[in-house]
């Protein structure tokens, strides 16, 4: 682990995360530079006068617990009673093996597959082939005082971190400018040559992309061969598997314990926990794991007795088996996978009638069903029309894939123990594990076509339906339905961001209306066999569900369903005639749908015709949150009068909330997005909001009193210092601040309240067209 940190680059920060979990290790592990986490180890171990063997390559463990003998690469050898292997990836690094990669020029391989210090290279051309993490780190070190570009079989970075992402977005931007990064798009790696590389791109064309130096970061992978020669089994065939141990981290080799990045832990915190408590474990010390109070928290008498009537108190490891057995969603987790999970959820004793959560409320974690019954109301003017579901089911999961408020309200039927996990948890858990996708997937395609069409459709109704969906992403703009065609008759069910629809007037392609998450497109065309009678696209990067045609039909042959559907359609018909009533706010429409306003919940709108330029918005702003306002008045984009300020617009899908890593923006109950006292300073939601409208500052000294003021002129007056001196350079005390629509105060916005004339406004999304009219932009 000490050798990864040493293969950083310079400089780079080591994040000590998850922050709630307690460290047990003597070595003191905090958030610190690369070089002062080694120093601090270096000085701690040779205090501790531990026995280091340095460059000692480990080529084979043979033996058995009491008795292993430990090979090392120069025929020298040692023996052990227990080993704990803590080796992690990175010693197994993926190579290219393409024509001349192993080319050598000026006495040095013209591939490298580490990066130590960027500063150490100056003036080449640098190819970056990766666009991982560590490859975008590595572009953007070496950017400013080089020609890098980044090789990419995409156009885009997928497996990078928001942050990162959003960093080398900027660098791409800057071109040619310094600091700048060019980006080779859909390409693949062909073959090296001296000064240059060849690149084949989709059409089968040759690229020559000229280079001194190639950097290749293409992952790891674990050590397969070798653990297997140790006698380790591994979880399954696949590339990427990792290998098999128990609770207490031994593998099928007894005395054999593995921890850390092998293990699947990649987090240095867990890593340093994991090898304390396995030497407790050899110790036969039955010590509990570093997160057992964490875990104890969660549970009261009450959640007890549902989970055992029999016993008064139960352990982590009791908790997590009774998990595994009621809640099939999480039957791929391991043991001490659940144990992280669980640091990140809620435990939940719900009455019969008592709500879960209401229609409307802007909240999106997933619910289980561990105990008991819930009933999902689909109609908000029936409450007894109901879905229910039971013990093993889950729900919530629209609310998490879109982002958007809840669409049902959900009620227990009998007492019930219901799981809460958090929405960045389950989204981790979602990309890690293919069978937790699959199933979240399913249930959101069953759970739609019922609130659509008829709550109490037979299951086996919708297998064909459901068997024949995929799920598929757009870019902005990509188009989903394309007026007039009649050979593509799919519906298609938002699922994730927003379609922007149009119809073609005089030639020209109008918006009429945006379609938020949880909505269907498409069904009109394919109930009444008619052509496409509209366009839609992608307002932002959006997900959708895309049924069959002929599975959907299928439907249509339940004589009951079809009279439903009959209803539906005319319902639809009747919207379809208002929508075209919108044509003439197609430009602003259009405008809207250009600046991103569609991915919104909340947004702060100016009527320029109105506003007086008192700057009270801003004063008010200030004086509400310390002194620094969250909002720019003259700054954003304008049309006609409508006037878009730099100010939170509290996205369905925050970009700022997607890499933090002490978990410190949440979504309140009604949809606010804030920040709250956790917040280190590290600038990755800064770089991910795309709006600009999230600022890193230094809380100013505080202001004298009003009377203060007024008698003796003493500290700013009111709305002013803004930016206290020194703001900028006060970086130990910053933090992130953004508007938070003034969440605990009554009222409502400071912004709004403090406008004279009424010119500033907060509007959702779907509120836009009525207020286009009212103020007859």
């Amino acid at each position: 682990m000490n050798d990864t940190i040493f293969k950083y680059q310079k400089r780079k920060l080591v994040m000590a995360t998850p922050v709630v979990l307690p460290l047990r290790s003597d070595l003191d592990f905090k958030e610190e530079s690369r070089e002062e986490v080694i120093d601090s180890w270096d000085q701690v171990t040779s205090e501790a006068k531990v026995n280091l063997r340095l460059s000692a390559e480990v080529n084979s463990i043979k033996g058995k617990k009491g008795d292993f003998t430990v090979g090392l690469a120069d025929g020298s050898s040692f023996t052990a009673e227990y080993v704990i292997l803590a080796i992690g990836v990175q010693g197994n690094l993926n190579k290219l093996t393409i024509p001349g990669a192993d080319l050598v020029h000026n006495g040095h391989p013209i591939v490298q597959y580490q990066l130590d210090d960027p500063d150490e290279y100056k003036g080449e051309e640098i190819l970056i082939v990766g666009v991982g993490d560590a490859g975008i780190e590595n572009a953007l070190g070496l950017a400013p005082n080089n020609i890098v570009s980044v090789v990419n079989t995409n156009d885009d970075f997928p497996r990078a971190k928001p942050a990162n992402a959003a960093l080398i977005q900027n660098a791409i931007k800057k071109g040619d400018e310094p600091g700048g990064i060019h980006h080779i798009t859909k390409v693949k790696v062909k073959e090296i040559q001296p000064g240059k590389m060849m690149l084949e791109a989709a059409d089968g064309a040759i690229v020559e992309a000229p280079c001194d130096r190639v950097i290749a970061r293409i992952g790891a992978q674990p050590p397969r061969r070798f653990l297997e020669s140790c006698g380790i089994q591994f979880a399954s065939t696949e590339m990427n598997a990792i290998p098999e141990v128990s609770d207490t981290y031994e593998s099928q080799v007894e005395g054999l314990y593995i921890i850390g990045a092998l293990a699947g832990y990649p987090l240095i915190k867990n890593c340093l926990n994991q090898g304390f408590e396995a030497v407790e474990y050899i110790l036969d010390n039955r010590i509990p794991p570093a997160d057992e109070p964490l875990i104890q928290e969660k549970l009261n008498p009450e959640i007890i007795r549902m989970l055992n009537p029999a016993k008064t108190e139960i352990t982590g490891a009791e908790l997590i088996g009774e998990i595994l057995k009621r809640a099939p969603l999480f039957s791929a987790l391991r043991p001490v996978q659940l144990r992280e999970f669980l640091i990140h959820s809620e435990l939940h004793n719900k009455k019969p009638g008592e709500v879960v959560f209401e229609r409307n409320e802007f909240a999106n974690s997933v619910y289980t069903i561990l105990e008991g019954e819930v009933g999902i109301q689909v109609n908000p003017e029936d409450r007894s029309e109901m879905v229910r579901l039971g013990a093993g089911e889950f729900f919530g999961e629209m609310a998490l894939i879109s982002g958007r408020r809840r669409t049902t309200t959900v009620v227990a039927t009998k007492p019930s123990l219901l799981l809460e996990v958090d929405r960045n948890t389950m989204v981790k858990l979602v990309r890690s594990e293919p069978s937790v996708k699959q199933a979240i997937d399913g249930a959101a395609v069953v759970r739609q076509i019922k609130t659509y069409l008829a709550p109490d459709i037979d299951d086996r109704l919708l297998a064909d339906v459901v068997a024949s969906t995929t799920v598929k992403e757009f870019r902005a703009n990509d188009t989903l339905i394309k007026q007039g065609d009649t050979e593509d008759d799919s519906v298609y069910l938002i699922r994730k961001g927003h379609a922007v629809v149009s119809v073609q007037v005089g030639g020209k392609e109008v918006p009429i209306a945006y379609v938020q998450a949880g909505n269907y497109v498409g069904e009109m065309a394919l109930l009444m066999n008619q052509p496409r009678t509209a366009t839609v696209k992608a307002g932002v990067a959006t997900e959708a569900i895309q049924i069959s045609s002929s599975a959907f039909r299928s439907l249509l042959e339940d004589k009951e369903l079809h009279h439903q559907i009959n209803e539906k359609v005319q319902d639809r018909l009747i919207t379809n005639e208002q929508l075209r009533d919108n044509i003439a706010n197609g430009d602003l429409i259009s405008f809207l749908a250009r600046e991103g306003v569609g991915e919104a919940t909340d947004v702060l709108l100016i009527d320029e015709s109105l506003c007086v330029r008192c700057d009270n918005c801003e004063k008010a702003c200030a004086e509400t949150h310390h002194g620094i306002s969250r909002l720019n008045r003259e700054a954003g984009p304008t049309y006609n009068t409508l006037h878009v300020p730099t100010s939170c617009r509290h996205c369905e899908d925050p970009h700022c909330m997607t890499d933090c890593p002490p978990d410190a923006i949440h979504r309140a109950p009604n949809g606010e997005v804030f920040i709250n006292d956790q917040c280190i300073g590290c600038g990755n939601c800064e770089r991910n909001c795309p709006y600009g409208v999230i600022q890193l500052a230094a809380m100013p000294t505080k202001k004298p009193g009003l009377l203060s003021w007024l008698l003796f002129g003493a500290g700013p007056g009111p709305g002013e210092d803004k930016s206290p001196d020194g703001l900028a350079h006060r970086v130990g005390s910053r933090h992130a601040v953004k508007c938070d629509l003034c969440k605990d105060i009554d009222g409502g916005p400071a912004c709004v309240r403090a406008c004279p004339t009424g010119a500033a406004i907060r509007v959702e999304p779907a509120a836009f067209i009525d207020v286009m009219r009212q103020a007859r932009l």
